[in-house]
């Protein structure tokens, strides 16, 4: 359809395209504009088609050929401009658009394209011929091509063909060939089958016997094994038994030894105890001093009374340490955090070790303070103070344990007294024999 914009007879720019442009129409569109973009200075360039100035013709249809099509619709000075570089170009043609006669031997494309640019009387009537001149030659193109793809086919089916029928009869000869071949193999084949179970029968047989020998000597071989085993842990027990015996023959010698010595010392430092309580004379009995009698400046059981403690006086405390090769263990956390809890824990060692270095020293008493390992994060770098004998438990071992395991270790007879408010060690110890007092009242002798 062609609709008039007002523009007077013989002035195509009133005419109206009503479809697209023909594919091929718009390709050489575009390639006019761009031929024609040379020729232009930049100012004269729409300005969204500056930026493709320095193009090279084919790059620039590349690049910038939607937007040299959009500006030549709709920039009529544009158009206007690339139309006169096409008549400087291809003055024949645009001549005879102008006239109305376009050229018949002319490319119905060319036309097409120069009447778009150009825009004469009767432009879209060119276009749209073209176009279907277009559709047509390609549809023509493609059915010539489709009835050359066929023809081609066509031979190839028949080489196809030619080549299968040639291919069958080779096949067929090769499988007469390989089928007396596989009668001539199947013959064969049976032949060493039966060469074969022969020979699996005889195998068979052979691993037979190879299994019962090598059963009978599995049998043999375990029970030598068995046998070995046996005697090597008799060995072993009757050398660990050997060695055991001679460690404690050895140990037991020194332990009962020195259990002995320390228990005898007792005796003989209670005796001597015992005779300065009593103010018994060095001299031995004599007849007249088993007359009943209250001698001067001897205590009557009245002053022996008098002189009883409360059980929570510290002068108890004394009185212990005062017995004959008395041992005072002390368990250090349950007497530091009973007296001042407040303090860092290595602040707490350090104050009761200096306290109990002093009471050793006042009493003579034996003074083994422990404390429990599990509070430690590193080893203790610890000068132990004079007097003083300082343990930590080992790992999985508790202080009250350790406590436990020095005072079964004491001979017995021997006075130990146990400072900790831990009821468990205090039965405990007191169960071995041992003292118990309250960690308290050691607190207060200390201080």
């Amino acid at each position: 359809m062609v609709e008039s914009a007002g523009g007077g007879p013989g002035d195509g720019t009133a005419e109206v395209l009503d479809r697209p442009l023909p594919d091929g129409v718009r390709r050489r569109v575009v390639q006019i504009v761009s031929d024609g973009f040379g020729g232009l200075t930049v100012a004269e360039l729409p300005a969204q088609l500056r930026q493709y100035a320095r193009f090279a013709p084919n790059r620039r249809a590349k690049f910038a050929g939607n937007a040299m099509a959009a500006a030549l619709e709709t920039d009529p000075l544009f158009r206007q401009r690339i139309g006169e570089k096409l008549r400087e170009a291809q003055a024949e043609l645009a001549g005879a658009l102008d006239s109305g006669s376009p050229p018949p031997a002319a490319d119905p494309l060319d036309v097409a394209a120069a009447a778009y640019v150009l825009r004469p009387t009767g432009w879209v009537k060119l276009v749209t011929a073209a176009g279907e001149e277009a559709q047509r030659a390609d549809a023509e193109r493609a059915d010539e091509e489709s009835r050359a793809e066929l023809e081609r086919l066509r031979e190839e089916l028949a080489q196809a063909r030619e080549a299968t029928r040639t291919d069958t009869e080779r096949l067929r000869a090769d499988l007469e060939v390989a089928r007396k071949e596989a009668e001539s193999l199947h013959r064969k084949l049976r032949a060493a089958v039966s060469d074969v179970r022969r020979g699996e029968a005889a195998l068979r047989k052979v691993h037979a016997e190879m299994d019962a020998l090598r059963s009978e000597g599995q049998t043999q071989l375990s029970a030598a094994e068995s046998e070995a085993r046996r005697l090597k842990a008799r060995l072993t027990e009757a050398e660990a038994s050997l060695e055991a015996t001679r460690r404690a023959a050895r140990e037991g010698r020194s332990v009962e030894d020195m259990r002995v010595r320390l228990l005898l010392d007792t005796v003989l430092d209670a005796a001597q105890g015992l005779r300065r309580e009593l103010a018994l004379p060095p001299v031995s009995v004599r007849p007249a001093e088993t007359v009943d009698a209250v001698e001067p400046g001897r205590m009557t059981p009245k002053d022996i009374a008098a002189r009883a403690l409360s059980e929570h006086d510290p002068a108890i405390v004394d009185q212990l340490l005062a017995l004959p090769q008395a041992h005072l263990v002390v368990d250090g956390y349950n007497v530091t955090k009973t007296g001042y809890p407040q303090m860092p824990l290595e602040k707490q060692r350090l104050r009761l070790l200096g306290q109990l270095s002093q009471l050793a020293a006042q009493t003579g008493a034996e003074v083994t303070c422990v404390f429990d390992g599990a509070e430690l994060a590193a080893p203790v770098l610890l000068a132990p103070p004079r007097g003083v004998r300082v343990l930590f438990s080992k790992p999985g071992v508790t202080a009250d344990e350790l406590i436990r395991q020095l005072v079964r270790a004491e001979p017995p007879g021997r006075p130990v007294i146990v400072a900790s408010t831990d009821r468990e060690v205090a039965d405990g110890v007191a169960k071995a024999g041992a003292r118990p007092i309250a960690s308290a009242m050691l607190l207060k002798r200390l201080t």
